[in-house]
């Protein structure tokens, strides 16, 4: 690091030059520094949440639920889509970029002199980001703070909490295999890795497999388990623009819910952030809440999922099979437009999956084809060589994401709704583009 004190485009440009899927450190050594640096933000009340899709969704839920109910509330969630400051946030506002620094600094330091007898250990890409964040909400000190781990549970950075208050596993599948598995059951123990010895959790109950596990590990450790079922969801209305849906969580019944999306997955993890709000607020306590959970459920807006940036132009950073499959489910409830595809993903993923996934059905009347301008992104060319195994439609490449997005909305036609979608880079892309001027 320069001596000199770097500004806040330098430290994030700093940040950025951190290998994203760098060695882990051993879990034992971070947990160290987290107590090196005095445990920071474990005053505060802990919601450590882990799993597969839908955790930004419900952390976000939870955020403005806790906020309409008079609550001060941290939420550090990941990636970022625009600045990084927006991981670290204080009742909805990311964090300043003075703050962004001063905790930099804070934490840098103190891992400098942790080095004095740790030589070999540097914060990770992630662990740094954490650690800052957790630096930050000690200093403002929320009564709640959200916890929304990076990748797996049992090793991530995050599970040097202790002593959460609650502890949810959203729905689990097949992502991330290079790192926890090749099958569900243990990808749902590297998530389950989060739960600690009493602490309840709320989990997602979808899969068979994938809850015998949480179910096991949660009578190991004597916590309680709250499951969400699907069954417990009706919907009762969708279009695209909105759902209207009821919840039964076993407690109590919420008629007349509304979410201001068409993303029918958003409806599960609505309803896990309900029963969280009711594990955390136990009977009658939870009912003094109501007004804030419909309000908290029906205003929520979660960047880059399922997000109408302009009139019938749709971002979602869905990038595995389930998110994937999740999206298609959408598409195919609105059948008032045709379809369009901008598509881009990381070259880690299951893309060739994802693809047959999106082309199995003839649903999209263009596919225009973009990279992701980083060292993780699939090529143009790889990208239409697989795709050309499931369609036969027209495809377009435009290597820049914003040229792409450009050209796509200029062939646009007025029956037609486009889905930019397979990276929360591509979303981000997109979002901090803004204009139309094209160069490819």
């Amino acid at each position: 690091m320069n001596n000199h004190k770097m500004n806040y485009l330098e430290i994030e440009k700093w940040i950025l030059s951190i290998p994203r899927f760098s060695k882990k450190n051993d879990l034992d050594v971070t947990r160290k520094f987290y107590k090196f640096l005095g445990s920071p933000g474990s005053k505060s009340k802990i919601i450590h949440i882990a799993g597969t899709n839908g955790k930004g969704s419900v952390c976000a839920y939870l955020n403005h639920i806790l906020m309409l109910s008079g609550f001060k509330v941290g939420m550090f969630t990941s990636p970022h889509l625009i600045s990084m400051r927006e991981r670290i946030r204080v009742q909805g506002n990311a964090v300043s970029e003075t703050e962004f620094c001063d905790v930099f600094y804070q934490v840098s330091n103190a891992a400098k002199q942790f080095r004095g007898t740790n030589p070999d250990y540097f914060p990770t890409f992630f662990e740094l980001l954490f650690f800052m964040g957790m630096t930050y909400y000690d200093k403002e000190a929320p009564e709640y703070i959200i916890l929304e781990t990076g990748l797996g549970g049992r090793l991530d950075a995050t599970n040097v909490v202790e002593h959460p208050a609650l502890c949810i596993l959203t729905e689990i599948g097949l992502d991330h295999m290079q790192y926890l598995g090749e099958k569900v059951e243990l990808i749902a123990e590297q998530k389950a890795g989060i739960l600690k010895q009493g602490v309840p959790v709320v989990y997602m109950n979808k899969r068979k497999e994938v809850s015998d596990v949480i179910e096991s590990y949660a009578r190991r450790l004597q916590c309680a388990a709250f499951p969400v079922s699907y069954d417990a969801i009706t919907i009762f209305r969708n279009t695209s623009k909105s759902i209207d849906f009821s919840y039964h969580s076993g407690y109590y019944r919420y008629d007349g819910l509304t979410l201001k999306t068409a993303a029918i997955y958003q409806t599960e993890n609505a309803a896990v952030a309900i029963r969280a709000i009711e594990v955390l607020f136990p009977y009658p306590l939870f009912l003094q809440y109501e007004a804030a959970i419909r309000r908290g459920i029906q205003e929520m807006v979660w960047a880059g999922r399922m997000e109408e940036i302009e009139e019938d132009v749709i971002i979602d950073g869905a990038h595995n099979e389930d998110g994937i499959e999740a999206l298609m489910k959408v598409v195919r409830a609105n059948t008032d437009k045709k379809n369009v595809l901008l598509f881009a993903v990381v070259s880690d993923k299951d893309y060739r999956k994802m693809i047959q996934i999106l082309m199995e059905k003839d649903e999209f009347e263009r596919v225009y084809l973009t990279s992701i301008n980083n060292e993780r992104g699939l090529s143009t060319d790889e990208l239409k060589t697989v795709f050309r195994q499931y369609t036969n439609k027209e495809i377009f490449i435009c290597h820049d994401p914003n040229n792409a997005y450009v050209k796509c909305l200029n062939e646009k036609k007025d029956n037609e709704r486009v889905y930019a979608v397979g990276s929360l880079y591509l979303a981000g892309m997109l979002k901090a583009a803004g204009g139309r001027n094209c160069n490819d």
